[in-house]
């Protein structure tokens, strides 16, 4: 059953081959004998669940439910808000939260049959590259648990490719769903920005941040963004009714299709294993019919420090509401409104989360504001302009992931700017508000998983899927497991 993808764990239940109960039990007794090794998984929901798949099970036997997905178990990246179910961002600023209301993402999976089984580890706050910046302790790599698993949704692509979970939801700023399904060796969607609903998500970067699926297959993914995506009247920027259909059948041969080869992307920095597997990628949709052109990706050196200051500008935006008086974390030493203020959030946030408030508050602050944040924006227009530009020439541009392939627990937690030029292929993506989708492709000399990702203009993740699962449909990279002490 572990080994299934997710639509054909759906088929067998409504071919009443087994039942929703087994199939949640049997993944709950999975994360349970993993978890320890991984530490994917902050909260696993087994009463409720197990509860949940019984009711499920009678709504499908009366033939009340009929999403393709029913029945079908799915964890939640822990930013993402829970009914009664505790949602803690990886932080001890919020390590008692528990939400009075569900997202719009959990109500949408629930009305689909689907059931959530726990939520995930990630990087606190969703600010970090690697999930190792949490609260609870780092996410270990299912192919080699002395390695990250990437982040920020590090937690929900671990437990997808450690057999945990058939299907993930993560959120994704400048790459957090993307790089750890690279560094874990599975398939994500990162929607356009406002094609699903961020009602629920805890802000990060609210221009930035978007929800999207973790999978096995593309097939999958795409499953669950069909019923989570659509307008949402509590969010004012997913208001645009765009429907996506999924349904049209595998293409064989992807003739006409115009795919674009940042050649500046392979230039230097780039792991050379990395660049093989993404290069040997492109050659094997070409061979497929598709036709592959190389092109230098306009204003490079200018999308990380864009990113970053727009991101840390909206963070240390959205985190003021942080200040141990509303819910959250309140120091016990605190005896004035102003040690309330400081002493909570001196002891509630991270290092990694400080950085980046203070980071925000700097270009914001008067004197600066001009000469960064409003400069970030101005440069931010021009790579939505350029992307515009790109796709008058092509239907999608295929580039890396990550420059590098997991590396070592704790090896660049302490440099920062590394760190954060691993994010240089993934931020623009988010910057102008794509679409993207992350696939494995292959691995290097130690045997951990490469990542190619696909990106399209606004609203093109029909085509974007139909691309990837002729891809998937001509390797085996999406179907290779890790193995460990852990398994």
């Amino acid at each position: 059953m572990l080994n299934m993808t997710a639509l054909a764990l759906a088929k067998a239940i409504r071919a009443k081959k087994l039942s929703v109960t087994e199939a949640v039990a049997e993944y709950i007794k999975q994360i349970e004998q993993t978890n320890p090794h991984l530490n994917t998984f902050l909260t696993v929901s087994k009463d409720t669940a197990l509860a949940r798949a019984q009711t499920i099970q009678a709504q499908i036997a009366a033939g009340e439910i009929t999403s393709p997905l029913a029945g079908v178990p799915i964890a939640l990246k822990d930013n993402i808000s829970t009914l009664g179910i505790r949602t803690t961002c990886a932080a001890k600023m919020l390590e008692n939260y528990v939400p009075v209301y569900n997202a719009t993402v959990v109500d949408r999976l629930e009305q689909a049959g689907m059931i959530v089984i726990g939520k995930l580890n990630m990087d606190e706050f969703a600010m970090g590259g690697s999930s190792e910046t949490g609260a609870y302790g780092t996410v270990r790599n299912p192919w080699d648990t002395e390695r990250v698993a990437g982040g920020s949704s590090g937690g929900s692509a671990a437990a997808v490719a450690a057999g945990e979970v058939p299907l993930a939801l993560g959120s994704d700023t400048g790459g957090s769903i993307r790089q750890p399904c690279a560094f874990c060796g599975v398939t994500g969607i990162k929607p356009t920005y406002g094609a699903v609903s961020r009602y629920g998500l805890v802000a990060y970067a609210s221009s930035l941040d978007q929800v999207g699926s973790i999978g096995r297959t593309i097939d999958d993914c795409a499953a669950v963004l069909s019923l989570i995506a659509g307008p949402d009247d509590n969010d004012s920027t997913c208001v645009i009714s765009k429907t996506f259909t999924f349904d049209t059948p595998l293409l064989e041969r992807l003739a006409g299709f115009r795919i674009g080869l940042p050649r500046n992307y392979f230039a230097g920095g780039i792991n050379a294993d990395v660049a093989q597997a993404v290069l040997a990628a492109a050659k094997e949709l070409a061979a497929a019919g598709a036709q592959v052109e190389e092109f230098d990706m306009p204003l490079m050196d200018y999308m990380v420090p864009a990113y970053y200051i727009i991101a840390c500008a909206e963070a240390s935006s959205n985190l003021s509401r942080y200040d141990g008086l509303k819910y959250g974390y309140r120091s016990p030493a605190a005896e004035t409104l102003a040690e309330v203020y400081r002493l909570s959030r001196s002891e509630g946030f991270g290092l990694e989360v400080k950085r980046r408030i203070m980071l925000g508050s700097f270009v914001l602050s008067s004197g600066y504001y001009d000469a960064y944040y409003k400069k970030a924006l101005q440069t931010r227009t021009l790579i939505k302009q350029a992307y515009d530009r790109l796709f008058e020439r092509f239907d999608m541009i295929l580039s890396p992931v990550a420059p590098t392939t997991a590396y070592k627990l704790g090896e660049n937690v302490d440099d920062p700017l590394k760190m954060y030029m691993g994010d240089i292929y993934t931020v623009s993506v988010n910057l102008a508000g794509l679409p993207a989708v992350a696939l494995p492709c292959g691995f290097d000399r130690q045997n951990l998983p490469i990542g190619f990702q696909l990106i399209g203009a606004a609203f093109s993740e029909s085509k974007l899927v139909s691309a990837a699962r002729t891809y998937q449909h001509r390797t085996s990279f999406h179907l290779q497991q890790p193995g460990g002490a852990w398994v």
